[in-house]
């Protein structure tokens, strides 16, 4: 077979993700997939019910932006209630309660919380960049770059690489409280 022939027949076994067709939904790859677009909604019902907590004690003057990531959260949590079902799962339903990370009683720890949220989120979704598809890495790295972005505005100052150096940083024992399921 020529090399052109070799080529051909590659690119005909790809789909349009950018995956070949024979590792197919039930390889690891797409069970990879599927579990890493199942962590993307699991963060992000934890983001809506983090920012509905950010809602109640921010200051006047930052209320709309809490308002804006709140929307934004919620239809991205749609999307990938979409996404799970698309590669053949059953979405992951919200907790009724979730840990908070630590205490919120004013609007400075309001913005501290939207802050980690961001950053727990662009962990998520350095890992759905990786697991994903061609298609769905595209999508996963603009949710980091937005969720990086809203966590320089919440703090002030960002970080070289959001998804990696928090997460290396915060890495917590699987035993520990912020490990659990319904934690933030």
């Amino acid at each position: 077979m020529s090399a052109r022939t070799a080529h051909d027949t590659k690119k005909q076994r790809n789909n349009e993700d950018g995956r070949d067709s024979r590792d197919g939904p039930d390889g690891q790859d797409g069970q990879d997939e599927l579990t890493a677009v199942q962590a993307a909604l699991a963060a992000e019902h934890a983001a809506v019910y983090g920012y509905g907590v950010v809602g109640g004690r921010i200051a006047a003057d930052r209320r709309a932006e809490a308002t804006a990531a709140y929307d934004a959260h919620r239809a991205r949590r749609d999307v990938l209630r979409r996404e799970v079902r698309d590669l053949g799962g059953t979405p992951q339903a919200s907790a009724a309660a979730y840990e908070l990370p630590f205490p919120v009683p004013d609007a400075a720890a309001a913005v501290r919380l939207a802050a980690e949220l961001e950053d727990r989120l662009a962990a998520v979704y350095a890992d759905l960049v990786r697991a994903g598809g061609r298609a769905r890495r595209t999508e996963a790295a603009a949710a980091l770059r937005e969720a990086a972005v809203r966590a320089v505005r919440w703090r002030g100052s960002g970080v070289a690489f959001p998804g990696l150096v928090e997460r290396a940083a915060a890495a917590a024992p699987s035993g520990s409280a912020s490990a659990s399921a319904g934690a933030l």
